[in-house]
């Protein structure tokens, strides 16, 4: 399974079997100065509805549109439901969790969660092998509140999204508030990286993918 990460809180997935998946799409514009994403997939989810989440149409390849559970070409798609912050979705809205299993992998994405998991989620989940997860605070969960994300589900990689970069005018943090003072960040110069459900971290690991776009 190949992970590469297009901006913000939108990636590309591919599974060894070929099936593409793509998270969050966003729409360029604004204070959202990323690329416009040009690639093909086979399923696009959606954890809410904001135009920097929701950009489907910007998907190539007559996807299968998800904004809850399914299975898709023999993938099978969990969507938990979570809130966009930390007031039961009175502020933000709701916003769901997408897990996924592929490759013997089950790799979850938290979409703009803005809270820690109740015990409930948690159980729902179940297991996060690799989980993206938003840390730049404001209008999702900050630094530590990802820190007690990753905490609870216990991933064996954890990947930041959700941060500022030079290309995002948001009022949100960069990635260094997460990833300071901790020993098990991996810096990849590069947006891709390849998984092996036999070769995973025996401890876990923060990698930090740089964006593609």
């Amino acid at each position: 399974m190949k992970i590469k990460y297009l901006a913000h809180a939108s990636f590309l997935i591919t599974a060894d079997s070929g099936v593409k998946i793509i998270t969050d799409p966003y729409t360029p514009g604004g204070g959202m100065k990323h690329g416009a994403i040009n690639e093909t997939a086979d399923v696009v989810t959606v954890s809410h509805e904001h135009g920097d989440h929701n950009n489907t149409a910007t998907v190539k390849g007559n996807p299968k549109v998800l904004r809850d559970s399914a299975e898709v070409k023999g993938i099978k798609i969990k969507a938990v439901a979570a809130a966009h912050d930390d007031k039961g979705g009175s502020q933000r809205g709701k916003n769901m969790i997408f897990c996924f299993e592929i490759d013997g992998i089950n790799v979850c994405h938290a979409g703009d969660l803005g809270h820690v998991l109740t015990n409930d989620q948690v159980k729902a989940i179940w297991k996060a092998d690799v989980l993206m997860l938003p840390v730049g605070g404001f209008f999702t969960i900050d630094a530590k509140g990802a820190e007690k994300v990753v905490e609870q589900l216990k991933p064996a990689v954890a990947i930041p999204m959700h941060f500022l970069t030079d290309k995002l005018d948001f009022p949100i943090a960069g990635v260094e508030e997460f990833t300071r003072g901790k020993m098990n960040v991996s810096f990849i110069n590069s947006s891709e990286v390849e998984l092996n459900k036999d070769k995973l971290p025996q401890s876990p690991q923060i990698v930090v993918l740089r964006q593609a776009l």
